[in-house]
Parts: C-alpha cells; structure tokens; sequence
C-alpha cells in the first residue's frame, strides 16, 4: 500500500496519528524521489512497484530522439497535475537486449500505455498527447470511462435524461476536439462530481445546434446543466441550463454548486443578515416580497423568476409578516448585490420582465467595467503597434481553423469562365483575392449560401481569384473586392450591392433567379401572386411582393413599369397585369389605374399606391420608399437602406420587444401628419446589442428604458432624449418634437463631426512585396479604384502563369493553369482551394 492509501485508510477518529503518518510519508518520499517529477524506473523496478487499483502512465524508452524529447517534456510536466487524481507518471528505460512485451515493439517509441496495476486500459499515440492539457485530457477520460458517456446525436442524448428523470441530474459538454483545456477542464470537473452527477461528453457541432444553442463559433465549447431529477414523468424534457462563462475548472465548480443550490430560498430574518450561496460566489440576490394573502401566488412568481435567472442570480421569497421592514408598502422587489457596504434596494417592479432585465442590467456593468479596466491595463501595457483595429481581418484570424464547404463551389480559371457562363440558366459568381481578410469572410458567407441552394435547379455557384486572374476580373469590370455577380445565360451580369452576409446573399440570388416583372395573364393567377402562394416553397420570397395594375391603353406607363421592375430584381419580386379586366381589380382595391399593390406576407395586407409619375427611376423610387416600412426595426443589416435617405431618427430604444399599447402609438405617430420629414423607427437591443454601445456613446449614464431619441445626425450631429418623467403618448411626443425643431431644447448630447480614421496608417504590402520579390508583378492600387495594368511582366512570372497545377474540389478541371503561384499565402480559412505544397516558392 502507497503512502497515499495508507492515509486514506485512516479512521475518522485518529487524525493525530494520520497526520505523523503523513510527515513520515512526506519526509520518505523526498528523500526517495519527487511525487510530482517523472519516475525513471527500469522494467524491474517498474513490475515491483505495482500496486492493486492505482493507475499509471507510462512510457517505455529504448533512446531520445528530439521529437521523444518534447514529448517527454510535456509527460513530465504534466506528471504533477496527474499525480493530483493518484496517478503515476513513469518513464520506463528499456535495455537494447530486452524484448519483453512493452520493450520489444517497435513502434513503442510512438505510444504511452495507461495501466491500473498490471491490467491495460488504453494506448495512447504520443501525437494525442501534444501537451499537458492533452495528457490530463485523455488520461482521465480513459480513466472515467463509466461517469463520462461521449455521444454523437440528439437521440442518445435524450435516451440519456430518460434514463436519469427522476433520479439524477446531467452534464453536458460540447467541446471543439478532444485534448483541450477545455476537454481537460470538464475531465478534471467529472473527476470530482462523476458519482453526484451523470457527465455527458460530444465533439459534434450539429449536436449542439440540435439543443437549441447558437453554434457560430465552433470553436467555443459550451456546457449544460440538464435537470432530470425533478422530472418524474418520462414525457416531460428535462430543463438545460447553459453555463455563461468560458470552460475552466473553476467556472464548472461554481455552475455546478449554483445549480446544486436551492431553487428558492425563504427568508424569515432579516434580508441584510442574509448569506446564500449565490451572494458568496459573487452574484446578486433577489428578493420577492410577500405576505400570507399572497403567499402561493408569489411563491409561483419567485419559481418562475428563479429558473429564468438561475445561475445569474439567486431568488428568495421574503416574508413580511416574519420581519419588520421599513420600506414603502407597495415596494414588492428588493435587490441584493455581493459588494459588502451596498445597502439593500427596495423598488417596484410591473411585472417578472423587469426584474429579469435587472439583474442582467447589473451583470452586464460588471462586464462593461471589468472591460474598461482590462484595456486600461493593455493600453498601460501595450504600445500602438499593437493595436488590431480590423474587426474583419480579427474574425477571420480567430476563425482560420475552420474548414470551409467549398467543394459546392466550382473554381474558375480563365479558360473554363466563359463556359461555365453558359453550363446553368443562372450563374453566380464570386470574384475575390485570396490574400485580403474581407474576401475571406464573404468566402465564407458563399460557402454557407451554396449549402442552402445544394440541389436547386438553374442556380450554380463559382468563384475566381482576382489574385491568379487579373486580366478576367479586369475584363468584367471587377475593381475591388469581393464582388459578387449573377449572370444569366445569354444575357448581361447584375452585380450584387448588399450586405455580405448569408441570408441578404442568399435573398439576393433567389430573388434574382426569377423573371421580373412576372406576367400574369389572370385575376387568379394575380390573387395567387398577391397571397404568396407562388413562393410557398422559397421562403426568402415572401416577404413583400409587387404588383403593377394597368389598362391595355397605358403603354408608356407599363413599359416604364417593366424597366424599374427589371433594376428591382434581385431586391423584390415584381409582376405586372393588364389585361382588359384590370378596372375589375381597381375597383376591388379602390385605386384608379395605373396602380401599384404591395402585398406584404409577412403582415398578410395589401396596400394599394396610384402611380402619378410614369418614368421608370420614380416608380423605382415609390417602390423603394415603401419596402422600408412605415414603422422599422433597425439593425445592423438594414440601417444603411435608413441612413442614405439623409433624415433625422426618431428612434425608440427597448430592451426586447414592444408592449402592444406603445407599437400603436408609435405606428399613428409614424402615419400621421409630416411624418415624412423624419425616420421612425426602433432598435431591440436583444437583437442589436450594438445598441447598447451606441446609448454609451450618447448618454455619460445608461438611461432608463424604453428610451425615445430624436437623432438629428446628418446636420447638427445633436442627440435629444425625450423627458423620461412624461408618457410616451402620440400627443405629448408631438409637443416635444416642435420645442426640439424650434431649437427651445437643449441637446443631450453633441456628436463630433470628424472623420472616422484607423489608429494607424495601413501597410502598404504591395511595395513590401515589389522591394523583397521584384520577379513579381506587381499591381498598384489608387484609393478604391483597384488594380490597373502591370507594371512590369518579367519572364519568371509569365514562367509561373504558365504552370499547370491541378486544384481540388469541383473545380479542379485537370490541366488548366492555376495563375501565379501566391495562393500557398492565404491564410488557412480558404480551406480546400490552398494546395498544400505551395509555399516554396515564396
């Protein structure tokens, strides 16, 4: 028996003699050898020290080569964290004559072997064993083989609460690959809660979405607490509460010990004597205030609060008639912070809303405060060279691990462009350089958008790399990047002018594949226009549909119709009828001819517009006006479409969604009387958290909300907040706008009308590139106009254009020449498309 297990045998009630029992021990084992240093033992020595259920990691060793040597580095590293679990970390040093089991194989240079006495349990190749995380990882995952189920599918993991309802509770990981300190951090948490709690482990990101988790960033682990036990019936699902923080041991430990404490807890004391476990750990508590009247009723409302804040704050039910309070009678919150000396706040809350946005007002000024000292000590730190002021190029670099689907896409060449035109009724086509960080992300973005159109009939998807074909992007009229155009076989490009991400690409596209204006020859073929019934299997069609009214007679207006209609594809679906029976549908919508109906899906109205102007840019501009909406939400995709219009903001700020009573008053104020003069509109900051930056940058303090502002930035730059003291009334917010437009009141805040510049001058790459390779041609860029001619052709590089390479995926069309030989530059994110040979050269 070790040293350790004769400790642990020890009676409860001769700790004296325990505790002499482990100096001895302690004084034995540093004169022998270091418990937390690698052991060197010989084959011998290592059978002899064999003891029944103790666990080792050993490895055996004919001789040292410089990979052994790193590797041995990292085993002994990690011998002293292994030792922790009572496991032992051994090196055994095999003599050339020994052929036993361990020491005769050949590849024993390649595996360490984990034993628990002289059974093995598993080989390990020394590659899975990269560093000390992966070493604790993997060893302890072996060892809990039992407390530790991994999974693959949604199915087994619903098997699994079944089986623990009404019995136990679950742990479940997702981890981005095995050998992490994340893996490492929930093997160290399983170690020590693996007989209290069933742990559940899964590297599958589609698992993780299948729970209903927002899976974005693969490589963040996240992890659920699932509570089964208090669900008898197999019927039931089981409550998942996700932890918020990163993965640690430490933030396991507090998660778990949150979850483990009372749901609610009832206080009968005073509230300032009060300790709970969420109060220790940092968080606040939330007091619910009751009486015996209401005692059941406000029990509901403290469980239902608790489960929505469980693991951000603790709740618990306070008596009034159990203690004495000197507080407003109709106070019926109070609020109770970690900070010592912060007294107690009593307040009046409306309903469980509130009180949720409370608490998570309080837990994001923590965040905000710890992030402001955070780069006040990086500011103090760091110097301006190191400041990264590229958000683009700063997602791309953390995401360059991800494989990109690009094997959907066809890559071009200059000799396959041309017919790769021709090989699909539509072919949309991305033109990019492989070396520029916003090429990249919108890469990705068309990955995702070729997913989503996989098996769509006359839609194909392609990309070509400016950086290997100049000449074709020049042809194309391609001066910056990325550029996205769609062309139609036997007809001209449309080049795609919206956001960069997948949904208003993959709007784009679909919208664009249909014919614009749509003809109908029917009045049932115009109701089913109308109804959406057309687009009832493309779901980014439905949103708003036009439709063009006119008598056979009105030939100008109906040719100016099908003009704006062909510049409004790709943006909405247009159709146009004018048959002999059009008066039949005028009358219907009450509109005389020519007219425009708007059939909006998504609210299931139709509006109805005259048409007094009859050239095609103003029917453009009438359409354009109505798809913004009379009453918007604003957010990051959509402002630019608000911003160009040059008018003042009306903007409501609410922390999630609008009361019913106040979306009507802001609706009869957005319709009402010179509501053109200026934008109304909203922003949910649970949609748009970026809203809550642009409030910081507003008011010195966070303000109460909802918030009204009128923003008046394209003139004055100047902020107005409507007076937080009134309601937020169609009349009195009229009031308000005539003394902010007479100039009688005083702005909150001032906007400076500087420009927005980088902290730093860009690096001008292409010189960097011109001075060390000058074989290279270089092309020079003039502000946005992108590239022009070359400079200079020298033989080396017509050499390297020349070069047959042959690429992967479906573009790989063997024997064409892959252009200059940079792509070996492009960062990892470009995927499959980067031969995996090609950096020689450079």
């Amino acid at each position: 028996m070790t040293s350790t297990d004769e400790i642990m045998s020890c009676p409860m009630n001769s700790w004296v003699s325990c505790v002499a029992l482990l100096l001895l021990c302690t004084y034995d084992t540093s004169v022998a050898r270091n418990a937390k240093t690698l052991l060197e033992l010989s084959p011998q020595e290592y059978v002899s020290s064999l003891q029944p259920g103790r666990a080792s990691l050993v490895y055996f060793s004919r001789e040292v080569s410089p990979g052994v040597r790193l590797f041995l580095e990292q085993l002994e590293n990690s011998a002293g964290a292994l030792q922790d679990y009572g496991i032992s970390v051994v090196k055994v040093n095999c003599l050339q004559e020994d052929i036993s089991r361990y020491c005769g194989k050949e590849n024993t240079l390649r595996k360490a072997y984990l034993f628990r006495a002289n059974v093995l349990l598993r080989e390990f190749p020394t590659d899975a064993l990269f560093d000390v995380n992966a070493i604790v990882a993997n060893t302890l995952f072996a060892l809990l083989f039992n407390e530790v189920k991994y999974i693959t599918s949604l199915l087994e993991l619903q098997n699994l609460e079944n089986s623990l309802k009404g019995r136990s509770n679950a742990v479940f990981a997702y981890v981005p690959a095995v050998g992490t300190p994340e893996h490492r951090a929930v093997m160290e948490a399983a170690f020590v809660y693996g007989t209290v709690h069933q742990f559940v482990l899964t590297t599958e990101v589609e698992l993780l979405k299948s729970v209903g988790h927002d899976a974005s960033d693969p490589s963040s682990a996240r992890l659920f607490f699932c509570h089964c036990q208090r669900v008898p019936d197999l019927s039931q699902p089981c409550r998942r509460t996700p932890m918020a923080q990163s993965l640690t041991t430490l933030n396991i430990h507090t998660h778990l010990k949150l979850m483990a404490a009372p749901l609610v807890t009832e206080v009968v004391e005073d509230p300032e004597k009060v300790s709970t476990a969420h109060l220790q750990l940092g968080l606040p508590l939330v007091f619910i205030l009751s009486q015996k009247e209401t005692y059941e009723a406000d029990k509901r409302t403290a469980e239902f609060v608790a489960w929505q804040l469980l693991g951000k704050a603790g709740v618990a039910l306070l008596s009034r008639d159990s203690v004495d309070l000197n507080v407003l009678l109709r106070s019926n919150v109070a609020f109770k912070t970690a900070e010592e000396g912060v007294p107690i706040k009593y307040l009046v809350l409306d309903d469980t809303e509130e009180i949720i946005a409370l608490v998570e007002d309080n837990i994001k000024g923590e965040l905000v405060q710890e992030g402001e000292d955070e780069e006040d000590e990086d500011e103090r730190d760091n110097n301006d060279q190191d400041i990264q002021d590229d958000p683009v190029m700063e997602a791309v670099y953390r995401d360059r691990k991800w494989e990109l689907p690009l094997d959907l896409i066809r890559t071009l060449t200059e000799e396959t462009f041309d017919a790769a035109l021709m090989a699909s009724a539509h072919t949309a086509v991305l033109f990019y350089a492989s070396w520029e960080a916003v090429s990249l992300a919108a890469l990705q973005s068309y990955g995702e958008v070729a997913v989503e159109l996989k098996g769509t009939q006359g839609i194909s998807l392609a990309k070509l790399n400016c950086w290997d074909w100049p000449d074709v992007c020049l042809k194309h009229n391609v001066t910056h990047f990325p550029v996205t155009k769609l062309y139609e076989r036997g007809a001209g490009a449309m080049t795609y002018t919206g956001m960069l991400g997948t949904a208003a690409l993959l709007r784009f596209l679909r919208l664009s594949s249909i014919s614009c204006p749509l003809k109908l020859s029917t009045i049932e073929e115009v109701e089913e226009y109308l109804s959406g019934e057309v687009w009832a299997d493309t779901s980014s069609c439905r949103g708003t549909s036009v439709l063009g009214l006119f008598h056979p007679g009105m030939k100008e207006a109906r040719e100016a119709f099908v003009e704006a209609g062909k510049e409004l594809r790709g943006c909405v679906t247009t159709g146009l009828y004018a048959e002999d029976d059009a008066l039949v549908l005028a009358r219907k919508y009450a509109m005389p001819l020519p007219a425009l109906l708007l059939a909006r899906h998504e609210d299931h109205r139709i509006d109805s517009i005259p048409l007094s102007e009859e050239s095609a840019p103003d029917i453009v501009q009438t359409i354009r006006s109505e798809l913004l909406g009379t009453f918007p939400e604003i957010t990051v995709e959509n402002l630019p479409n608000y911003w160009k219009l040059e008018k003042p903001f009306l903007t409501l700020f609410s922390d999630g969604a609008l009361p019913p009573r106040l979306r009507a008053e802001m609706l009869r104020l957005a319709r009402g009387k010179g509501h053109e003069a200026f934008i109304t509109c909203w922003i949910n900051l649970r949609n748009t958290p970026v809203g809550r930056g642009v409030l910081k940058a507003y008011f010195s303090a966070p303000p109460p909300l909802p918030l009204l502002a009128w923003l008046n930035l394209h003139s004055s730059g100047q902020v107005f907040a409507f007076p937080s003291d009134q309601p937020l009334a169609e009349t009195d917010i009229l009031s308000w706008l005539e003394t902010v437009t007479a100039g009688r009141e005083l702005p909150s805040a001032t906007l400076s009308d500087g420009d927005w510049k980088p902290p730093l001058p860009a690096y001008n790459f292409l010189r960097m590139m011109e001075a060390t390779l000058p074989e290279f041609t270089v092309y020079s860029h003039h502000g946005s106009d992108g590239l022009q001619q070359p400079e200079e052709v020298s033989e080396e590089t017509l050499a390297v254009r020349e070069e047959q390479a042959e690429e992967p995926g479906l573009g790989a069309e063997k024997g064409h020449a892959s252009g200059r030989d940079l792509r070996g530059t492009a960062p990892r994110l470009v995927g499959r498309e980067k031969p995996p040979t090609r950096h020689t050269e450079l």
